[in-house]
């Protein structure tokens, strides 16, 4: 009798460390998935905000594609800047 109360507490003992591991686990997926997601947002968002300005500029001076296609290659260098300093913040993890 005291041989299967000590099975049974031993078991309950694995089952909770499997389940404190799972979730675990499953906390570092989220926290990559979010990581992931906020990386393509601000590269995105730097493009977007880079082509309205220059499409702003355009429409108020005249000047053809050519603030666009300017400030949307700014807001690309500025999106790829900020994706490549969060992916070493990533690695130096």
């Amino acid at each position: 009798m005291a041989d299967d109360r000590q099975h049974d507490d031993a078991l309950a003992r694995r089952i909770a460390a499997a389940r404190a591991a799972e979730a675990s686990a499953r906390d570092g997926k989220k926290r990559e998935e979010s990581a992931g997601w906020s990386i393509a947002v601000e590269f995105v968002g730097a493009m977007l905000v880079g082509g309205l300005i220059g499409w702003f500029i355009d429409k108020q001076a005249g000047t053809g594609p050519w603030g666009l296609i300017a400030l949307l290659l700014l807001g690309f260098a500025t999106g790829l800047r900020s994706v490549l300093r969060q992916q070493k913040k990533i690695d130096g993890k």
